[in-house]
C-alpha cells in the first residue's frame, strides 16, 4: 500500500514522502494513529492544502517531546520480580512492566514509546530507549531485582564502578597529555652549542 507521511518517522521517510508499506502497518499502525494517509489523489491535495497545518502541529509535538525528554534525563525505575539464584527470573519483564514502573513514577508516556526488542529475563541494570518523537529520544535506566535493598545495592555499585572507569579515563587524557608536551621539551634540551673552533 503506498501512503503519505503526515510526520517523519525513523527508517521510512520525511512528511509529505510517498511511500510503500506493507497493508498490515498501515491498516494497524499508520493510519489509526493518523501518522499517515492513503495516497489518493484527494489526499494528495488535502495535504498539500493542510501541510503548513501538519508543520505546526509536528513542531508542537516536538517541543512537548523534548520538555519530557528534560524530565526523564536521569531517570531510573526499580521492578522488583522473582529470580532463581542464578539470576534468570521466573517470567520477564515487558514493556508494559516499564511503562506501569515509569507511570507509577510520575512520567507521561505512551507504552508504544518504548523502544524495547525483547523482554528482559535477568536481574540487572538495563538503559531503554524511549522514542518520544521521531527527532527526540531519551534513555532511562530499569532496574531488576529481587527486592528493593539488591536494587540499591545493584545501583550502587554501578555507580562506583562508573566513578572508577571515569577516573581512569582522565588519568589516561592526562597522560596523553603529558606525553603529547614531552616531545617539545626533549627539543628544548637537545639542542647544542656550537663548539669553539681550535686555535690554530
Amino acid at each position: 500500500m503506498e501512503v503519505i507521511l503526515l510526520e517523519r518517522i525513523e527508517r521510512l521517510g520525511q512528511m509529505g514522502d510517498v511511500v510503500k508499506v506493507k497493508n498490515g502497518y498501515a491498516r494497524n499502525f499508520l493510519l489509526p494513529m493518523k501518522k499517515a494517509l492513503r495516497k489518493t489523489n484527494e489526499n494528495l491535495a488535502y495535504f498539500e492544502a493542510k501541510r503548513q497545518e501538519f508543520e505546526a502541529h509536528n513542531a508542537q509535538m516536538k517541543a512537548a517531546a523534548e520538555e519530557l525528554a528534560k524530565k526523564l534525563e536521569g531517570a531510573a525505575v526499580v521492578i522488583v520480580r522473582q529470580a532463581a539464584e542464578t539470576g534468570q527470573l521466573y517470567g520477564s519483564v515487558t514493556s508494559r512492566d516499564i511503562y506501569d514502573a515509569l507511570h507509577e513514577a510520575g512520567y507521561a508516556i505512551e507504552r508504544r514509546q518504548i523502544d524495547l526488542n525483547q523482554p528482559f529475563k535477568n536481574i540487572g541494570i538495563f538503559d531503554v530507549r524511549l522514542a518520544l518523537h521521531p527527532d527526540v529520544a531519551q534513555t532511562v535506566r530499569v532496574n531488576i531485582a529481587r527486592t528493593e535493598d539488591e536494587a540499591k545495592k545493584s545501583a550502587q555499585k554501578l555507580e562506583t564502578a562508573s566513578k572508577k572507569a571515569a577516573k581512569k579515563e582522565e588519568a589516561v587524557v592526562e597522560v596523553k597529555e603529558e606525553t603529547a608536551e614531552e616531545p617539545k621539551k626533549a627539543k628544548k634540551t637537545t639542542k647544542k652549542k656550537a663548539a669553539p673552533k681550535a686555535a690554530e
